[in-house]
């Protein structure tokens, strides 16, 4: 129950969501006799959230310390012996509708994949990304990244992929059992910087040790801490994107799918 219950969960709670929710009550309680005062407030208090949150520094301030908590990828002399990516980034329906890979904004996870694939060419290749969506016909995103491998610039017969997980934890779990990553190794996980907190949490209760090689960030700090948003769906998107990923964490260390709620390097 807990997949199909976070998306609903995910679905009410996400700010843009949530403030035109509130807006449109209270745009529908004007209508009626008794509700015109809350009706009033809550029509201002949807509007005006959805101005402060996609206009204003707010967003950067929710991303930046998820963002901030593991330092970029830094070159050593310690071999690499393996690279798991994690899905999230692949719109799967539009790559088979239109027969080429299509990403979204987290797209600098598959530049990820085939820069390093080339940067360590003895290092074992995980794609972990099954499918969020509750259909059961619905393609995984490892099935994309292999049909369309060779425009990535991936040797095929490099990659090993895990097609079943649905989220974070199952990207942790699966991704374990197929590799059985011995303890003296180095593994790099790469997923976006916003989203590796919660990984590598999900990682080490695995039993999976892993380093982080975070990508995809969405703010420039501390030069965004005070610049306005030039456009509302940028900022909503990216509150969005935070406010899910605090929420996240809470509930997968509450579930027991982490042992902190913040975990650190």
């Amino acid at each position: 129950m807990f997949f199909p219950l976070s998306k609903l969960i995910f679905f009410v709670l996400t700010p843009s969501n949530f403030l035109i929710l509130l807006g449109l009550l209270g745009c529908l309680l004007l209508f009626t006799e008794f509700g015109r005062g809350i009706g009033r407030v809550l029509t201002v208090a949807g509007f005006l959230g959805l101005l402060v949150a996609g206009l204003s520094p707010l967003p950067a301030w929710i991303l930046a310390p998820l963002e901030n908590r593991f330092p970029a990828f830094s070159e050593d002399e310690r071999p690499v012996a393996g690279i798991v990516v994690l899905g999230g980034a692949v719109e799967a329906d539009t790559s088979i509708g239109r027969d080429q890979i299509t990403v979204n904004e987290a797209g600098e996870r598959e530049i990820a994949l085939a820069d390093l694939a080339r940067r360590y060419p003895q290092a074992r290749l995980v794609f972990s990304g099954g499918s969020g969506s509750m259909r059961d016909d619905a393609v995984s995103e490892a099935e994309i990244v292999s049909r369309f491998a060779d425009t990535l610039g991936v040797p095929r017969n490099r990659l090993i992929l895990e097609q079943q997980s649905r989220n974070t934890r199952e990207n942790a779990l699966f991704s374990a059992r197929m590799v059985q990553p011995k303890p003296d190794e180095r593994w790099l996980l790469v997923t976006s910087a916003w989203h590796m907190p919660r990984s590598v949490g999900c990682f080490r209760k695995a039993g999976f040790d892993v380093t982080a090689y975070p990508v995809d960030y969405r703010t420039n700090w501390p030069r965004d801490a005070y610049r306005l948003n030039s456009f509302a769906s940028t900022g909503l998107g990216e509150l969005d994107i935070g406010v899910k990923e605090w929420i996240g964490m809470i509930a997968y260390r509450f579930a027991g799918y982490t042992d902190e709620v913040m975990p650190a390097p």
